[in-house]
């Protein structure tokens, strides 16, 4: 039976580190199964760059890293609810909807800002020089990133956790909607249709493509899950399945 909010913030810290690690550890082996999963079924037909490229020991390293940190930020999480600094309703209703595209649309602004700033100070050549090394990205890519950035990246969403009071299904929601994106931006493949790019809507998803943009050219799209900062902020480039009359 699932553990309820209550149950889980009464486990002991002995018994919550332990869950906290095999649930990132699982959200890390599906991501980037799902990943390879993506490669499998496009293939060459729409791949973005070099596919099946050999994982080297430094990105095994990093994505280790990452995974413990990301079970480091949810342990804090954890705390910070138990302490009630995080408020997490368990009501099912049309807010459900309104919690999910706070999350979803404030993430997208927080990492926005803080990976432009990442990219416009000397963090760049330190920090995030390590994800950019790689210039076609691959699935476990997502996860090869420097300790302090995997650190930023959890800290914004705990603050947005503690400003903001959502419900655990939109969380959830977000949550597995973060990990799709991530994948989706790493796996060297594009599988959304070319005709997404024209879509008055859909177009404004992040896709792999636009992400694997910003691999080849660093100065531009910043965003996550939309191209609608760096569209308002003037750093969008159209990826390689798009046009430019459709920016």
């Amino acid at each position: 039976m699932p553990l309820s909010l209550d149950s889980l913030k009464a486990l002991s810290w002995q018994a919550a580190l332990p869950l906290f690690l095999v649930e990132n550890l699982v959200v890390l082996l599906l991501a980037v199964g799902f990943g390879y999963l993506l490669q499998g079924l496009f293939g060459r037909a729409r791949a973005l760059g070099p596919l099946y490229q050999p994982v080297s020991a430094q990105q095994v390293r990093l994505a280790t890293s990452t995974l413990l940190l990301n079970t480091g930020i949810t342990f804090v999480g954890f705390l910070l609810c138990r302490h009630g600094f995080i408020q997490i309703r368990e009501d099912v209703s049309w807010r459900v909807l309104l919690d999910f595209l706070v999350l979803f649309l404030g993430m997208d602004l927080l990492m926005y800002v803080f990976h432009y700033f990442i990219h416009h100070s000397v963090l760049y050549r330190w920090v995030h020089g390590l994800h950019h090394h790689y210039t076609s990205p691959q699935p476990l890519d997502l996860f090869v990133l420097h300790p302090l950035e995997t650190v930023g990246f959890g800290g914004l969403w705990l603050l947005l956790m503690a400003l903001y009071p959502a419900s655990l299904t939109a969380i959830v929601a977000y949550l597995t909607v973060n990990v799709l994106f991530g994948a989706l931006g790493h796996c060297g493949v594009e599988p959304f249709p070319a005709s997404w790019a024209r879509h008055p809507l859909l177009r404004h998803l992040g896709s792999s493509g636009f992400h694997f943009q910003h691999h080849q050219h660093d100065t531009h799209n910043f965003g996550f899950y939309t191209s609608l900062w760096d569209r308002l902020f003037g750093t969008y480039a159209a990826g390689p399945e798009q046009k430019e009359g459709a920016a």
